[in-house]
């Protein structure tokens, strides 16, 4: 009488099968082998645990194949329950969720949605066949999900964790459009360093409050280096040793320069054309040079005053 493997390879009893024999040995040749070998079969999920048995026959069986191709619909991480016997097996996940392949009982493997993986039934526990990888992996495109079921560890993780890099190293196309924070942000990681802003226009939708006890410094440079005026510049005069702006003209910051508010301070020289602000008077403290194709204007109704 015939028996059967584990894999359910037929062995036929002596003296048996006079006749026929030969069919049962080519099925065990053609079918039972071939799916061990190099078979693949599909295995089909419907939103439940699947479980593969074998029974003794030679004839095509599912559980037999080395490669099982998973499909269906898994609706979310389902198990798969392997045949108890001792079988390599290359599994591909073509589902959409994890999928767990285990015995009745022992260790799991589960194997991510679109990954394959080579696993070790012993027939009590399913292990991770291959595990270990000499060289580098290398190759055109990029991770676009990176994800761990266990520990990540090794000398190259623990070191990029420990002392991260900064972001963006290597210059690469594109541009931050907007770069949002929902708390503190520190730029810069000591009082040495700077930010250059390329652009002409920084816009502050809202009132920027400057706090601390400390100082900001304006722009500083001569007057041969003042900029093309636009109303609303300020900055501090080189030359003159104080601070000026720009409405229509550059000219001085009241209490630009004073000691304790009691001395105001104003250039003896005019050395760009000037033009009061209507409605306003002036006073300065002569003498005063206004140099050669300069022009001071005095609205009407306006007065300046040059005192000795």
């Amino acid at each position: 009488m015939s028996t059967y493997s584990d894999l359910k390879i037929e062995l036929i009893g002596t003296g048996e099968q006079d006749g026929t024999w030969g069919t049962t040995t080519n099925v065990n040749l053609g079918t039972s082998l071939e799916e061990m070998i190099t078979g693949s079969a599909d295995v089909t999920f419907a939103s439940a645990t699947k479980t593969l048995t074998l029974t003794n026959t030679n004839a095509t069986q599912v559980g037999r194949n080395l490669r099982l191709n998973l499909t269906g619909t898994s609706g979310g991480a389902q198990d798969l329950v392997l045949p108890a016997l001792a079988k390599l097996y290359l599994i591909y996940n073509g589902t959409a969720d994890i999928i767990t392949c285990k015995n009745a009982s022992g260790t799991t493997v589960a194997v991510p949605a679109g990954a394959s993986q080579y696993i070790w039934n012993s027939g009590s526990n399913v292990t991770v066949a291959t595990n270990y990888h000499t060289g580098t992996f290398t190759g055109a495109g990029a991770f676009t999900t990176l994800s761990a079921s266990s520990t990540v560890s090794g000398a190259g993780i623990t070191a990029r964790f420990a002392a991260p890099g900064p972001i963006g190293t290597t210059p690469s196309t594109g541009n931050f459009t907007t770069l949002g924070a929902t708390g503190d942000v520190t730029i810069g990681a000591g009082s040495g360093q700077s930010v250059t802003h390329n652009a002409g226009t920084v816009n502050i939708p809202n009132n920027l409050i400057y706090s601390g006890t400390g100082a900001i410094t304006q722009p500083v440079g001569s007057d041969a280096q003042r900029p093309s005026g636009a109303a609303g510049m300020f900055r501090y005069n080189s030359d003159s040793g104080e601070f000026e702006g720009y409405t229509d003209a550059w000219g001085s910051i009241g209490g630009g320069a004073s000691a304790g508010g009691a001395v105001y301070e104003n250039t003896q020289t005019i050395a760009a054309n000037y033009t009061m602000t209507t409605g306003t008077n002036g006073h300065s403290v002569g003498p005063i040079t206004i140099n050669t194709g300069i022009t001071v204007t005095i609205p009407t109704g306006s007065s300046w005053l040059v005192s000795p």
